[in-house]
């Protein structure tokens, strides 16, 4: 089966039809999809639909450009992430593309979700945009490693990729690795070893090609596959076995 490792199925361009998407995602063979959590005040919808969809599990976490909502706190999150079918803590790390320094209150976020997953025991899922120096700085300073986990919609080089599985962490691909000008990060997802990847859609974002420019859902995950298998020089079939594996592997579920 495939697994869409990241989607954010709380958010209404998929929650607002989400037997059709759950259908279609059936439909594509898509077996199990991570639903992820950008604010605290959505977890409770995410975890009821992985409660009530055995192939749907939930993460906890704030993303990095989220304001004005409640702020975590480690034992918030280690709370929450005790809950069953709850797998990850995240999505966090940091991003400096739109907000303008001082940006001290993000790393100090950033920080609390790696203590959080540590004393949890759940493996962390990064977003880092232009920010990749200081992701892996405040990882290493946090001892991320003792956690694990993903850097998620990777965009990054392949010094930066490398570091990250250094910490032991996999690297996932969204829908961008699919685009015809996303050329150098077809080098990197070319050069790093399969037993690391991981393949994702982050919809409602990102769709692949061919739904480019289309509300992207957990159904069109198979198309990253097809692009990954298209630069290792396999199968499909290879890389839906491996990534699932992966996933398996890296969240600590069967």
């Amino acid at each position: 089966m495939f697994v869409d490792s990241h989607c954010h199925l709380a958010f209404p361009e998929l929650a607002d039809d989400i037997d059709g998407v759950l259908a279609r995602m059936a439909t594509a063979g898509v077996g199990r999809a991570l639903s992820v959590c950008t604010r605290l005040d959505e977890f409770e919808r995410i975890h009821a639909l992985a409660m009530r969809d055995e192939r749907i599990f939930a993460s906890v976490g704030v993303h990095p450009d989220t304001t004005g909502a409640e702020e975590p706190t480690v034992q918030r999150l280690v709370e929450l992430a005790a809950r069953p079918r709850v797998i990850a803590i995240g999505e966090t790390g940091l991003d400096y593309y739109r907000l303008p320094e001082p940006l001290e209150w993000q790393r100090d976020r950033f920080r609390v979700h790696i203590r959080a997953a540590r004393g949890a025991g759940k493996p962390l899922i990064i977003h880092t945009r232009s920010a990749s120096a200081d992701t892996l700085r405040i990882m290493r300073e946090e001892r991320a490693d003792e956690a694990g986990g993903v850097m998620h919609c990777f965009t990054e080089s392949l010094e930066v990729a490398q570091a990250a599985i250094d910490l032991g962490f996999f690297i996932s691909f969204s829908g961008i690795v699919t685009f015809k000008n996303a050329r150098e990060l077809q080098a990197v997802a070319r050069a790093l070893p399969l037993d690391r990847l991981l393949i994702e859609t982050d919809a409602p974002y990102l769709a692949p090609v061919p739904f480019r420019g289309r509300t992207n859902e957990p159904g069109f995950v198979p198309h990253v596959a097809c692009k990954l298998a298209e630069l290792h020089g396999t199968s499909a079939d290879a890389i839906e076995a491996i990534t699932a594996d992966n996933f398996s592997r890296c969240f600590k579920c069967l």
